[in-house]
């Protein structure tokens, strides 16, 4: 107690009024991995009066060397939960509250941010990055957004129409295979693990390869006879898909990836002259050699596993991924966008499914074959990062809370953590808000709906119409769900319910009238009983709408081009912040996949203070 009270009055010291109000505070913090464990217990010694953590991953051994919240007894146990355990007995003044759950659950929703007064990401992916950037916007809740890879940090404070938001400064484009490498000359472990994740996975259980930023589709003169193939192949596989459920399921898509396209790879003679030619897998073969092969196969991780095993894994999984798909269509909502599922490197079963089918294929090609670890490693694009430029980024996260606590955005910085002979830090004021940002150039706001008795037509005609002033020309959509348009009426006397549009669901409004037309409205829907009398759908405060402003005008080699025809660059302080492409042979991808993506660069004219950072989602390339 007597510690509690000295580390308080030196607190309090140090930071006068505002120590009071963080006291007070209620923060939530997404992630507790390397950033996220220094963080919280700078959070817990400063003194911040209720911290939630959000995080779905598991402590892994790779993770003991930096986050030191977890010793080896914490292994396969919640991040979020041993982390509310150890930094909590640094100071039992702190209410710490956990979930192990994805911060993309319904419940984690808009009202729920709301009750923050700031939220800090410690995250290690783009879509989860944009995810909070958004929730955080639809409920004006300041964010302090942060990253870190090697040597490097950064630290961006986001506040809705005062700053930049996290992706209004365009992000570096995902990198991407030729997909006839991918696809027919595989020669490293990449190229399987690529091809697992963005093609097989994706044909099976997602979208359309067409659509895996992972893929180059470009055609040439010498590759289009194999595109087209190729593409015969892929929806071959399609129709396989249609008999998902069925006991001949595992045998025909096996079948189909290890044998007979592997065949007709073989029967390209020419293609294999200077290289070894693939091999074909047999099904049965393989079945019986895998006789006795367990669901403990796949918790040996770090362990190479043998080509029966991977087939037991694959075939256990593409099971398991099956039912969860079947399960999710019985539960599907009305629309027109079909149930997928997503790969994600802390999902086993779509782990487990990517490291077989890489595995087995590497075998194919006699290319070498690699452990459940190191491919989650690949696959999900993860380094081990550095214990001390972690806590340094963690230390100008709550720096800059500080100022937005004290309502001193003016103060609050773009800060940037960067070796060059040294370590620096370097910072650049913070920006305003880009107007073309489809993420923070919308207008949020809520509407109170009585699922059960609103429909369509209700939001349509009395709302959109009546209240906001729509004219005909408008779409309503519920993410990728086309909902209504002037073309598209056949949802309008469905209620909410029927829609599948229930509590939580965001719908957005685009006003695409030729001439004054309005920025996109992003509704947050609540449910809300109404009475029998009163309207069953409503706005429960004014909305003002501004409209969408003009495409700027940009010189470019003497002529005038809409930003639309130029490759997307931010100017800032006099200096292009665009993303410079890396160029990386095939000799060095290995080591290039090793770098995490939310890099820190310095800019095209080498200052030190003029930098800019680049997020991806994970993405490879090959150029």
């Amino acid at each position: 107690m007597a510690a509690t009270m000295g580390r308080d009055k030196s607190a309090e010291k140090s930071l006068g009024v505002l120590h009071g109000r963080i006291k007070e505070a209620r923060v939530l913090m997404v992630g507790a991995g390397g950033i996220g464990c220094e963080l919280l217990k700078n959070l817990v010694l400063t003194g911040f009066g209720e911290i939630h953590i959000v995080d779905l991953d598991t402590i892994d051994l790779s993770n003991l060397n930096r986050q030191f919240l977890f010793r080896t007894e914490h292994i396969k146990k919640s991040k979020a939960l041993v982390a509310k355990e150890s930094a909590g007995r640094f100071n039992p003044n702190v209410k710490i509250e956990a979930y192990h759950d994805n911060i993309k659950d319904p419940r984690f929703n808009v009202a729920w941010f709301k009750t923050f007064g700031i939220v800090f990401n410690a995250l290690d992916n783009l879509d989860a990055r944009r995810h909070v950037n958004k929730m955080c916007l639809a409920a004006n809740v300041p964010l302090i957004e942060s990253g870190t890879t090697g040597f490097n940090g950064q630290v961006q404070v986001i506040k809705k129409g005062e700053t930049e938001c996290y992706d209004c400064t365009p992000k570096d484009p995902p990198k991407s295979f030729p997909v006839c490498t991918i696809r027919s000359t595989p020669s490293q472990p990449i190229h399987c693990i690529v091809w697992g994740k963005s093609y097989l996975f994706a044909e099976i259980f997602g979208t359309s390869e067409d659509e895996a930023p992972e893929l180059d589709h470009s055609e040439d003169s010498e590759n289009a006879k194999e595109v087209a193939n190729l593409r015969k192949e892929a929806q071959a596989l399609k129709r396989i898909r249609e008999s998902m459920g069925s006991e001949d399921f595992p045998r025909l898509v096996f079948n189909k990836v290890f044998k007979e396209d592997i065949e007709r790879l073989r029967s390209m003679e020419d293609m294999w002259k200077t290289k070894r030619a693939p091999e074909a897998l047999d099904y049965d073969k393989l079945l019986e050699e895998s006789l006795g092969c367990g669901p403990a196969v796949a918790q040996r991780d770090q362990v190479v596993w043998t080509t029966a095993e991977n087939f037991a894994v694959f075939v256990d999984s593409l099971r398991r991924l099956s039912n969860r798909l079947d399960e999710t269509r019985a539960s599907a909502e009305v629309g027109n966008a079909a149930p997928i599922l997503a790969f994600d490197k802390d999902d086993v079963d779509t782990l487990d499914f990517v490291v077989a089918s890489a595995n087995l294929r590497s075998h194919i090609f006699g290319i070498e074959t690699r452990s459940k670890f190191d491919i989650k490693q690949m696959a999900g694009n993860i380094i081990p990062a550095i214990a001390t430029t972690n806590a340094m980024t963690a230390g100008l996260c709550v720096l800059q809370a500080f100022k937005v606590m004290r309502d001193q955005l003016d103060k609050a910085k773009f800060a940037f953590l960067t070796r060059s002979t040294e370590r620096v830090i370097a910072s650049e004021s913070l920006q305003k808000p880009n107007p073309h940002c489809a993420t923070c150039g919308v207008a949020y706001a809520t509407l109170l709906v009585d699922t059960k008795r609103a429909k369509l037509s209700d939001l349509v005609e009395d709302v959109l119409k009546a209240q906001l002033g729509y004219g005909d020309d408008f779409s309503v959509k519920r993410e990728a769900d086309l909902l209504y348009d002037v073309d598209e009426d056949v949802h309008l006397e469905k209620t909410f319910e029927e829609l599948g549009v229930k509590a939580d669901s965001f719908i957005t409004i685009s006003d695409e009238a030729d001439k004054d037309a309005r920025v996109d409205v992003v509704f947050s829907v609540i449910e809300q009983d109404a009475a029998d009398d009163a309207k069953p759908i409503s706005l429960p405060e004014e909305l003002v709408i501004a409209k969408k402003p003009k495409k700027p005008v940009v010189e470019t080699n003497g002529h005038a081009e809409t930003n639309g025809k130029i490759d997307a660059t931010m100017h800032t302080n006099g200096t292009t912040n665009g993303a410079t492409k890396r160029k990386a042979d095939e000799a060095d991808l290995e080591d290039d996949i090793t770098r995490k993506k939310g890099k820190v660069m310095e800019a095209a004219n080498g200052t030190k203070d003029d930098v800019v950072v680049i997020e991806d989602d994970g993405a490879i390339v090959l150029d």
